[in-house]
């Protein structure tokens, strides 16, 4: 006979894509808490920072359906109208253009802390949903029919039983260390350098891929402050680790002749930078994504490159699959926790998980060698899919996010 627990479902990690499962189960019949290291707040989870994400369509859609997205859409986002793919040093070029893919905008580009806003506002109206937190997980004691869970709070210890435990606690997961499930991990020995920066010509809502010998770069269109409106972007510039120390190093001025050099004159001159941030580049995927009475999802379970700016886009599409499976799953009289129906959801999310890790991997490698026959080739590809309609609409459908079997809340029907 199962044992009552305290919970149906707890998540620990409440960032973007475990605050995004907390309110995608609001209203649902189920019992469901949030474990977080941070308050839950947007002024304090780091999670929630001042960084821009990148969505696709798809995941507007996620949003809207779980009705997120028009707080979000009022705090600021800015769309995405088309994309720009080339190849510096050679004539290559692709262009996806929103209005040939029938959807008012490719994606947008919203700052992290705008989604928290409207996550942790949607959380506070959650009647089904507890917060716990700031907390440390310390320990998980999987059983037959739930889990117990061990946790730090205000300096004191505190336990809590649940039939599933969702760990969407990024990269360096805990709960994976407490569990022992392996992952396998690759450096790509590049850095992410990320900063906001003011071009001197408007960037009429086009995103640019630029792939060069060190590896992708990237501008995002994005809110600018007063004074540069339609000015402001989101850069996404990859270096070689050993010269991250360097670039990092170099003042603003120094730092923009370098980037204008690397990026070209698309948008003008660059005249301002915001404060850079550097982040070591790895590609993860776990070895196991469900046990019984447990799931893994997002960074948690996997990371890629942000070339093609996927990686919060894949979590949330992890979050709408795994949503389903539970609320079908438990008003058919199944728990929640069964081994079974988290297999639904492995069997569901494997081939989009492979195919965009994958595609974004095999991006970087093709785009990082000078070898004269893969340049010519690859840019004979980018040519021929900005010639031919067909291949740029499937390009652009996995960009938006819309294809393969879709779960209800990413075709923006309610769960």
């Amino acid at each position: 006979m199962n044992v009552q627990t305290d919970y149906d479902v707890l998540i620990v990690g409440g960032g973007l894509v475990g605050a995004s499962l907390a309110c995608s189960l609001a209203g649902a019949p189920l019992r469901v808490a949030v474990l977080e290291a941070h308050p839950l707040r947007a002024d304090e989870q780091p999670s929630f920072d001042a960084r821009t994400v990148a969505l696709s369509y798809g995941s507007r859609k996620i949003f809207a359906a779980m009705g997120l997205w028009a707080a979000i859409e009022a705090e600021g986002v800015e769309p995405i109208r088309r994309i720009h793919v080339s190849d510096r040093g050679h004539l290559g070029v692709t262009r996806l253009d929103s209005r040939e893919q029938g959807v008012e905008a490719l994606g947008y580009v919203a700052e992290s802390r705008v989604l928290g806003k409207a996550l942790s506002a949607a959380l506070a109206g959650a009647d089904n949903v507890d917060l716990h937190c700031p907390a440390a997980l310390d320990a998980l004691e999987f059983r037959p029919d739930h889990v117990r869970v061990r946790f730090t709070r205000d300096g004191e210890s505190d336990e809590i039983t649940a039939r599933l435990v969702v760990a969407a606690d990024g990269g360096h997961s805990t709960v994976r260390r407490l569990t022992g499930i392996k992952a396998w991990e690759v450096g790509y020995g590049q850095t992410a350098v990320i900063a906001n920066v003011i071009t001197e010509r408007a960037h009429e809502q086009v995103a640019y891929e630029r792939f060069t010998d060190t590896g992708p770069m990237a501008l995002l269109p994005t809110r600018a402050p007063a004074g540069a409106e339609g000015r402001c972007s989101a850069l996404v510039w990859t270096v070689r680790d050993a010269q991250c120390e360097e670039v990092m190093g170099l003042d603003d001025a120094a730092f923009l002749t370098r980037l204008g050099e690397r990026f070209g004159r698309r948008v003008g001159a660059f005249e301002q930078v915001s404060r850079r941030h550097a982040y070591p580049l790895t590609l993860l995927r776990v070895r196991e994504h469900v046990r019984a009475r447990l799931a893994i999802i997002g960074n948690a379970a996997h990371t890629l490159h942000p070339v093609a700016g996927q990686g919060f886009n894949l979590g949330l599409r992890d979050v709408a699959v795994l949503a389903q499976v539970l609320v079908d799953g438990v008003a058919a009289g199944r728990d929640a926790g069964e081994l079974e129906l988290l297999r639904e959801y492995l069997r569901w999310r494997r081939r989009d998980q492979l195919q965009t890790a994958a595609f974004t991997d095999g991006l970087v490698r093709l785009f990082s060698t000078n070898l004269t026959p893969v340049a010519a080739l690859r840019n004979a590809g980018l040519v021929a899919i900005d010639l031919l309609p067909p291949a740029k609409r499937l390009l652009g459908r996995q960009a938006m996010g819309l294809w393969g079997h879709l779960p209800r809340l990413a075709r923006g029907l309610p769960l």
